[in-house]
């Protein structure tokens, strides 16, 4: 569903990556672990489009996601795609509903059936009676409860989360994952986590590890 040939991504002479090849199936988890510096956050973002790749092809079912201009590859992030980071990265000065409802409104839908949907997925991740709390009144794991329900609510395809336990301690970290998870699954969508967690990867059902900017291992559950 999701594919990157021979993937390449520089700094300077600096190899991010160096030739990868990946492929992500409709519906699958999967982890992505290294060392720092091994090219597993480059390798998120030049697939997720935030990055263009310096050599490589990148195919989004059946489409050249590395051909397309800015323009439509922004496009693809808001519709096809959804993010969660490390710290959440939700507008402080935005309520909970409106921060979930943000991707669909910038999509063009109109303001109540955005918030609607949002407070759905807030209902679904444990968050009702919130909907109105800003980000700076919550606690770590609900705000990150937040981010994924912002992640989820236009159906995307993908949900990329770069270190998305980062910030938590390891109890909120491990129920923040089994929310993501547990939500990807309702909607069909795959789950590429980038993560130091060795916890979190050996629970994801698919682990992919990159060192030196390639591709050392995939091991399935």
């Amino acid at each position: 569903m999701l594919s990157g040939r021979g993937l390449v991504k520089r700094y300077g002479a600096q190899y991010a990556l160096a030739g990868v090849d990946i492929d992500i199936r409709a519906g699958e988890a999967v982890a992505i672990v290294g060392p720092s510096g091994s090219g597993k956050t480059s390798l998120l973002h030049v697939l997720a489009g935030i990055l263009r790749a310096d050599a490589g092809e990148i195919h989004l079912a059946g489409q050249r996601v590395d051909q397309l201009g800015e323009k439509k590859r922004s496009e693809l992030r808001r519709t096809e795609f959804g993010f969660v980071f490390q710290s959440g990265m939700l507008v402080s000065e935005l309520s909970a509903e409106e921060n979930v409802a943000l991707p669909s409104l910038l999509a063009g839908k109109g303001r109540k059936e955005a918030v609607d949907a949002g407070r759905i997925w807030l209902e679904r991740l444990g968050l009702k009676g919130m909907e109105t709390r800003r980000p700076g009144e919550m606690s770590g794991g609900q705000a990150q409860r937040v981010a994924i329900a912002r992640a989820l609510t236009h159906q995307p395809k993908v949900i990329f989360a770069d270190e998305p336990t980062g910030a938590l301690d390891t109890r909120t970290g491990r129920e923040t994952m089994d929310a993501l998870l547990g939500a990807a699954r309702e909607t069909g969508a795959a789950v590429v986590v980038v993560t130091h967690d060795r916890d979190i990867a050996e629970s994801m059902p698919t682990t992919v590890s990159i060192r030196d900017g390639l591709i050392a291992s995939r091991v399935a559950a």
